[in-house]
């Protein structure tokens, strides 16, 4: 008899320790009356294509190694947004750029139509090829260029920095000249030629003057008619 009740007794207490564990086990939201189990969601991920935009930095055009632009793409020199032929405060008596031209033998060019509805904006000196290329005034060399279109080209930066004075065409540079070097009325700067654009039967120096713009951008200014700027005959 008493064998049979501590029998039945160690099974409750089985069976209790069962329940027991298996309640123990259940999350704490479903022991909670009548509550579903809560799964945590993941965040929204973006999709391969979002995540390329998003991650992405702006990138901005890197300059050359020396600062300056595409050769091949830059015409010269490229007028303002404003472009006039008046004369303005521009320096005036400059030295002829064609050793040996007389003022008589000059021609005004500057308002010629050209291709693509242009205006030649310049002066074209004509003169045998090797001829001397002068400086018509004091300044500085402010850049050596070959284009397309001007082949080998000067720009001069007068002192002020205000204006430049722009020779093309030409068939070769004064021995020695770099940018940076100053120069003085006169001084050989290369010689003419047809180099560019130019039709080789007709060696000229393509010769212009153009105010500078605020930021002092060696292609880029208001072209400025040179005929009446040159010294004529006293």
């Amino acid at each position: 008899m008493r064998t049979g009740m501590w029998f039945l007794l160690a099974a409750v207490l089985a069976l209790v320790n069962v329940a027991w564990f298996v309640w123990a086990d259940a999350p704490l939201l479903e022991r909670q009356a009548g509550a579903e189990p809560v799964v945590p969601q993941p965040a929204a991920m973006p999709s391969p294509a979002q995540a390329v935009v998003e991650s992405a930095a702006p990138v901005s055009a890197a300059p050359t190694a020396d600062g300056s632009v595409a050769q091949s793409d830059m015409p010269a020199p490229t007028p303002a947004a404003s472009s006039s032929p008046a004369v303005g405060d521009a320096p005036t008596g400059l030295l002829i750029p064609v050793q040996g031209a007389g003022f008589e033998t000059l021609t005004d060019t500057f308002d010629e139509a050209r291709s693509s509805e242009r205006r030649h904006e310049a002066l074209d000196i004509m003169a045998p090829e090797g001829t001397p290329v002068l400086a018509v005034a004091d300044g500085t060399i402010e850049k050596l260029f070959d284009s397309e279109r001007g082949g080998l080209t000067i720009y001069q930066f007068e002192p002020t920095g205000r204006y430049a004075y722009y020779y093309a065409h030409l068939q070769a540079y004064a021995p020695g000249i770099v940018e940076g070097q100053p120069v003085r009325r006169g001084d050989v700067l290369g010689t003419v030629g047809s180099t560019g654009n130019a039709d080789p039967a007709a060696p000229h120096l393509h010769f212009a003057v153009f105010r500078l713009t605020p930021e002092k951008q060696w292609w880029v200014g208001e072209p400025i008619n040179p005929y009446p700027l040159l010294a004529r005959p006293e």
